[in-house]
């Protein structure tokens, strides 16, 4: 059973906020998805009370309003390990691809710090909780994509995450529709508060007057924007009343915070009655193929690209079809996977008994709820949330995060590459000389932002942390290149340096193969016997192919 849901065609241009007089606002997806950390230290029940002395305190640490990890560590209390993987992971969700933090070197991070005003937004949005998933309108016809048992499940008590997400009834990754409405919902109820974070009091007029400079509204833009895009947008001041005509030679006139305020919360509600209207229609209207697509097409207007439900088949995607974009998949069950693009973030989501390629995701990759999932990914950051038994196998510039509840978890060094890798990488940005595969941090077991990860007893443990695979069952996975076509890149071998254990072990085999070769060819056999031995090599090669699967990816492949 194959369901592959995608939508190819390139994303249409954004509305013009400054041409379209009443432009739809939306949340910025990013720091939702990519953004939060379960550290301690940052989860704050009462955000406002708590943010407001420490942005003072990073105020009066700070140079030219920005800062580093040292006083990230001060004001969190959080050690220094923990305060760079908050630069990192701020400077991934950025809404400024030009910010100084973004364009950084790796050595310059704590030099170039964060804007506080964004570094207050960030970790006010570690009190977010995700949505539930939600339960598929079919679940009969989906219940044989899922795969059997895991051997670990009733390990602890605990349910393995594939069960986590199906328990109760068949649950999926929220539509792209429901979860801009959530985020909507979470942005109306604390809009007061972070507008209050933002904003600077009025002298002599008492604490509850103050204002909000366009300066520090364009940092709004972290949490939401208009258009369709959601990055690189124009500027959201020129889509306010009160901006929108001021002088960018002059010093602009400071604009009472409540009237900030009640803009904004006009503008949500007014974007979250649409996004009701969208879902209601969906829910309500006929479901089949010309609706399905026209719902992947709206996802891919404004967030990423979905592949879903992709099971028992292999699926091939290149830069003509992701190039510059995002991409989730969804639900997949035991298939291969291959998207050969430069990204900007990749989430794979409830996956099973698969092999996912992902070419150079130059923001992040996030890997949820997956069991039996081998991962290849070049990235500049990767997190790992509640999964089993999956290898990754990773080009990956910062230390690999790993949070939740996780069990028998492995990680490689990189170990492919295609014609095109080296030039995604530079586009991207993912520097090759760089691999922090092995360096992999571990947070809590409970993630307090997935309300499907609290196993029991959990609550003050630390997430199981991953294993390296050992350098004699590592293996160069190849990708096919009948299907790349006749503009060939320069790519010729795996740009990521290998460790000199796992080049010893590989010298080793291929030492050994060539001796094999050698004694075959020597040994002198009359033509028949010759025919006989090929006969068998090809036999067991076959009986190989079937009995891992791989013959099906064959087929799937050339028919593509």
């Amino acid at each position: 059973m194959t369901e592959e849901v995608i939508d190819q065609s390139p994303p249409p241009p954004d509305p013009d906020p400054i041409q379209n007089p009443n432009p739809l606002i939306h949340p910025r997806r990013v720091p939702f998805e990519h953004g939060l950390l379960p550290i301690p230290n940052l989860l704050f029940t009462d955000p406002i009370q708590t943010l407001a002395p420490i942005k003072q305190k990073l105020t009066s640490s700070a140079t030219n309003n920005r800062v580093g990890s040292p006083a990230i560590s001060d004001a969190l209390s959080i050690s220094s390990d923990h305060a760079r993987l908050v630069l990192e992971t701020l400077a991934s969700v950025l809404h400024s691809e030009t910010d100084p933090l973004v364009v950084a070197k790796p050595e310059e991070v704590d030099l170039v710090g964060a804007d506080v005003r964004d570094l207050v937004l960030f970790l006010y949005v570690q009190s977010y909780k995700k949505l539930m998933p939600r339960t598929h309108k079919d679940s009969a016809a989906v219940a044989d994509v899922w795969p059997s048992a895991s051997a670990f499940d009733g390990y602890l008590s605990a349910l393995s995450p594939i069960q986590l997400v199906r328990s109760n009834s068949r649950r999926f990754m929220p539509s792209p529709a429901d979860e801009e409405a959530h985020q909507l919902s979470y942005l109306q109820k604390h809009i007061a508060n972070i507008i209050s974070l933002l904003a600077d009091p009025v002298e002599g007029e008492g604490d509850e007057s103050s204002v909000l400079s366009l300066e520090s509204f364009e940092h709004i833009r972290f949490l939401l924007h208009f258009g369709d895009k959601g990055s690189d947008v124009p500027s959201l001041s020129q889509a306010t009343p009160f901006f929108k005509n001021s002088n960018p030679d002059m010093p602009s006139v400071p604009v009472p915070a409540s009237e900030v305020h009640d803009w904004l919360l006009k503008k949500i509600a007014s974007a979250m009655e649409c996004i009701s209207d969208r879902i209601s229609g969906k829910e309500n209207g006929p479901s089949n193929a010309s609706d399905q697509d026209a719902a992947t097409a709206d996802a891919c207007d404004r967030g990423p690209c979905i592949i879903e439900g992709v099971s028992k088949t292999s699926l091939f995607k290149q830069a003509s079809d992701l190039k510059g974009r995002s991409v989730k998949v969804a639900n997949c069950h035991d298939s291969v996977i291959y998207l050969l693009a430069p990204l900007r973030y990749a989430t794979v989501y409830g996956c099973s008994d698969s092999t996912i390629v992902l070419g150079a995701a130059g923001k992040a990759v996030r890997v949820e709820h997956c069991e039996r999932v081998h991962v290849i990914a070049a990235t500049k950051r990767i997190c790992i949330a509640n999964c089993r038994e999956c290898v990754f196998y990773l080009g990956v510039n910062q230390r690999p995060l790993i949070v939740g509840d996780n069990h028998k978890l492995q990680v490689a060094p990189y170990n492919t590459f295609y014609s095109d890798l080296e030039k995604h990488m530079t586009e991207v940005g993912i520097v090759p000389t760089i691999n922090r595969w092995n360096e992999s941090m571990a947070l809590g077991a409970v993630d307090p932002h997935d309300s499907l990860s609290h196993p029991t007893g959990a609550s003050d443990k630390q997430s199981e942390s991953a294993s390296c695979v050992d350098p004699n069952q590592f293996t160069n996975f190849l990708i096919p290149n009948w299907f790349v076509g006749e503009a060939l890149g320069s790519t010729k071998d795996n740009p990521f340096p290998l460790p000199a254990a796992y080049i010893a072990v590989q010298q080793t085999s291929l030492k050994n193969l060539e001796e094999t070769r050698q004694s075959l060819r020597e040994t002198p056999l009359e033509d028949n016997r010759k025919r006989e031995l090929t006969t068998a090599f090809h036999m067991h090669f076959k009986d190989w192919l079937y009995a891992t699967g791989n013959i099906r990816q064959l087929y799937c492949l050339q028919g593509d």
